[in-house]
């Protein structure tokens, strides 16, 4: 069921593009400029989602003996996911935040930042690499990048539109095939927010899924929480700084809010993963865990 719900919300986005592209030059032949660059995007999400996130956030590979605790960390998780070990990224930022991407276990990598290793204690961080394999068993990476991907698309668009309906606007052309300056109204400013709001909707059921295979990983859910904390704090003081279409690939928002703010927020609230967290904790074997 999952699955089809992210699906058909992938589906929404492309559609949403191609009515963009159909808004902005006035024709069907402007939809079918729309539908093909959402199939491009589509493909080079697929085939090159790694690079473009790992780019985005300026993350370098480290090897094994660079960070041997990490990487024994990412080793030892991986064997129990029973996937491959992926490849392992630092970005260079004092922001404590982490992401993991690529199409496909054999395809994927993990980065954290400086500030993470900095920041958690080794369970803590351990939790985190359990969360991110675990974006990677359940093949949420390939579908956050391609959302990213696409969303980032719409928003350009989006502002291509914004200019083009100034023009829509004073334009005396009765060519009934000229572009609609209302529709180029909904673009530059609807369409931004529903891809928002489309890519909130596969981000945050994924996150729960995600954190509860880093408790199975680690059986330590109680580290979770306690990174969690910390890395909305952290992200409070200080948001790791990126496009803000890839922020759905991060363990944490780069920015947080509450109120009218977390309506907008790609990640479920922190009290809620942690809340979820405690509850799992109840249903797995006991161990001795830090208090926090």
């Amino acid at each position: 069921m999952n699955q089809f719900k992210t699906v058909a919300l992938l589906g929404l986005l492309t559609g949403l593009l191609t009515l963009i592209g159909y808004w902005i030059v006035g024709s069907p032949e402007g939809a079918l400029i729309g539908l093909g660059i959402a199939a491009i995007l589509n493909l080079g999400s697929w085939f090159f989602s790694d690079k473009i996130a790992l780019s985005a956030y300026g993350a370098q590979p480290v090897s094994s003996e660079q960070a041997p605790e990490l990487y024994q960390m990412l080793e030892r998780l991986s064997q129990k996911a029973e996937i491959p070990t992926p490849p392992l990224y630092v970005v260079p930022s004092p922001a404590a935040n982490a992401f993991a991407t690529g199409r496909d276990p054999q395809h994927a990598a993990v980065a954290v930042t400086e500030g993470i290793v900095n920041l958690l204690t080794p369970d803590e961080l351990e939790a985190v690499i359990g969360h991110e394999l675990s974006h990677v068993v359940n093949r949420d990476t390939l579908t956050q990048a391609v959302a990213a991907t696409v969303g980032g698309a719409i928003s350009q668009l989006a502002y291509m539109a914004q200019w083009a309906s100034y023009g829509a606007a004073y334009s005396n052309n009765d060519d009934r095939r000229g572009s609609n300056p209302i529709g180029l109204l909904l673009a530059a400013f609807l369409a931004p927010v529903a891809a928002t709001l489309i890519q909130m909707a596969i981000s945050r059921t994924r996150e729960f899924e995600a954190d509860a295979g880093s408790a199975r990983l680690t059986g330590n859910p109680r580290a979770l929480a306690s990174a969690l904390r910390k890395l909305e704090m952290g992200a409070r003081q200080m948001p790791l700084q990126a496009n803000p279409s890839f922020e759905p690939l991060l363990i944490v928002n780069a920015f947080s809010g509450k109120g009218l703010a977390s309506l907008f927020s790609t990640h479920p609230s922190t009290e809620a993963r942690i809340e979820n967290l405690l509850r799992l904790e109840q249903e797995l074997p006991q161990r001795v865990s830090p208090s926090f």
